[in-house]
């Protein structure tokens, strides 16, 4: 079987996007998802994007994944233009029915290594090994329906890994999920990152979800999503929810998204908005 380390190598970002902006079209015309947004992704990165419903974060994931390409900016991976989507990144979504119903877990995890040309032993080599790490080996067989909706998102996680992708895009993975089962999830999530160090972009609109999954919050202002701030929060987790330290940086989180502090941003941005079409012939 051959199942490859996760790249840890550091240099350039794995990960670039620079001043992306984008528009999508809406009943009432086109709307701006997102405004001169500028972050870097490296090697091993627990990347988070952050912000209240609206803001773009889920845009921006889609078109790292190259489901959509962006007004203005660019989107680079591994040093090349994001242009379509690609093995190189895969998606997990929130909603349960991201498996197809007649394939059972071993076999929804083979399907994308099979049709990008895995031998199938080799396939089945790969599923059963990210099965196993999820917790799942006695249920390789079973099928979607017979399973509860934390075991269907370990299966969706288990066949994003066995791609090994450069980039593990995880967007509100857990959103439907009960408190306990989140909690879980997020543990299980820290523990295989743990043993693989693979990088991952996750988006969440939850601010103590973000400071345990991730070591780089990225703050999304709302509609448009302009960059509030980047925040380093590698020092939490779910070892340290609660503590006096993790409700502080929660705290100044919710102050930059929606205090006093977000709001002289927002005024910036306007002002900077404002002179930039001044500047324009």
């Amino acid at each position: 079987m051959n199942v490859l380390p996760f790249q840890l190598v550091q240099g350039e970002p794995l990960l670039r996007a620079s001043g992306v902006t984008i528009d999508y079209a809406s009943a009432r015309g086109t709307v701006r998802a997102t405004q001169d947004v500028s972050f870097d992704v490296w090697r091993g990165d627990r990347f988070v994007l952050l912000g209240p419903s609206g803001c773009g974060k889920s845009t921006l994931l889609k078109a790292i994944g190259g489901f959509i390409a962006p007004r203005a900016g660019s989107m680079l991976l591994e040093g090349r233009p994001i242009l379509a989507p690609g093995p190189d990144r895969i998606v997990v979504f929130q909603e349960f029915d991201q498996l197809p119903p007649w394939k059972t877990v071993k076999q929804n995890v083979m399907f994308p290594l099979l049709s990008t040309g895995t031998p199938k032993r080799e396939a089945e080599a790969r599923a059963l090994h990210w099965i196993a790490k999820v917790g799942l080996e006695r249920f390789a067989d079973a099928f979607p329906h017979t399973l509860s909706g934390g075991m269907k998102a370990r299966v969706a996680i288990a066949r994003a890994l066995a791609m090994q992708p450069a980039v593990l895009l995880m967007d509100e993975p857990f959103a439907a999920l009960d408190a306990l089962t989140r909690r879980r999830m997020q543990e299980e999530l820290q523990a295989l990152w743990e043993e693989a160090r693979f990088t991952m972009l996750f988006v969440t609109h939850s601010i103590e979800e973000a400071l345990v999954v991730g070591n780089r919050i990225l703050l999304l202002s709302p509609h448009p999503g302009r960059v509030r701030a980047e925040i380093n929060s590698h020092q939490f987790g779910l070892h340290s929810a609660g503590s006096p330290e993790f409700q502080a940086a929660a705290g100044r989180i919710h102050r930059l998204l929606f205090g006093e502090e977000a709001d002289a941003a927002a005024r910036r941005d306007e002002a900077a908005a404002r002179q930039a079409q001044g500047a324009q012939p």
